[in-house]
């Protein structure tokens, strides 16, 4: 196998893994958002933000359901990312 190609999925596969990295912290800071705006106070600037039309329970609901989809959208990554770890592997040694 080429060499250079090798060298450019190797890479593909180390950027995919910094990109997982960084995706995983906004998800744990987002997270401590949640927790912080929600569980402990309700502050009106919140409520303000998201529009004075929503109310705590609908936009509760609306940021778990966007974190359900940010964790599939990352697992699919992870998923991509082994797999691309695994090529790179396996090309190396051919």
């Amino acid at each position: 196998m080429d060499d250079i190609f090798i060298k450019k999925v190797r890479a593909a596969a180390i950027a995919g893994w910094w990109t997982v990295l960084i995706a995983y912290c906004v998800l744990l800071i987002q997270w401590f958002a949640y927790l912080l705006t929600t569980t402990t106070t309700q502050p009106s600037i919140i409520i303000w933000l998201w529009g004075t039309t929503i109310t705590w329970p609908e936009m509760r609901s609306l940021w778990l359901w966007a974190m359900v989809v940010y964790k599939i959208v990352l697992a699919t990554m992870i998923f991509v990312v082994i797999w691309l770890t695994l090529w790179a592997r396996r090309l190396a040694k051919k």
